[in-house]
């Protein structure tokens, strides 16, 4: 990224908004066809997993709300409507395919919410602004895969929804480095504080 780039950045968005009072963590769609080798949708993002999960032994203790999300379609991908007609890998997602299970290592506790849903976002279609709203959550801190897909159609949303929105960029995974850091540069420009892993676990260690 050149010099040049960040500097027009800073001139228009150079603003950081810090952390909320009452953060809820959300794992993005980290589903185990991003990690089998032989799904079209592998990525190879086992660090993002990792991440992820030591952020959420640190949200447990702390006694942080976590949501898990994942993706569910009819077989027939209907209900998925464009995006199943536009991304074939969503066939991984159809009800009954086992790639569309949580990784290995990210079994929901019963204390946890899970939120399954069809499109991109973590919103749409779903009830988990209102839940949020219901926890009394002011800061929604996002994990999760992909970075150039779920995790920013997510982020947007959240803001959108006029919550305090951290992105994690130890914590999201893409199939490849420049989508992964072009929608993190983007969304910390314009919609999210985007935080390393130390960050977000010194700030929740200090709530």
């Amino acid at each position: 990224m050149s010099e040049n780039l960040m500097e027009n950045y800073r001139k228009a968005y150079d603003n950081r908004v810090g952390f909320g009072k009452s953060p809820a963590l959300v794992l993005v769609d980290f589903a185990e066809a991003y990690y089998e080798p032989t799904d079209p949708l592998y990525a190879g993002v086992d660090e993002a997993l990792a991440s992820a999960l030591r952020i959420r032994e640190v949200a447990r203790a702390k006694k942080i709300p976590i949501i898990l999300t994942g993706v569910l379609l009819h077989p027939s991908g209907a209900d998925g409507g464009r995006f199943f007609q536009k991304a074939k890998p969503l066939k991984a997602f159809t009800a009954g395919n086992p790639m569309g299970a949580f990784a290995k290592g990210l079994t929901p506790y019963p204390d946890e919410f899970v939120v399954m849903k069809q499109y991109p976002s973590a919103f749409f279609g779903t009830s988990l602004a209102s839940l949020l709203t219901s926890l009394g959550v002011d800061n929604v801190i996002l994990t999760g895969l992909t970075t150039s897909g779920c995790v920013r159609a997510s982020c947007v949303d959240s803001m959108s929804h006029g919550f305090i929105t951290t992105v994690v960029r130890d914590a999201c995974g893409d199939r490849h480095p420049g989508p992964h850091e072009a929608n993190l540069f983007d969304m910390n420009a314009k919609y999210a504080d985007v935080v390393t892993e130390d960050e977000i676990v010194a700030h929740l260690q200090s709530l």
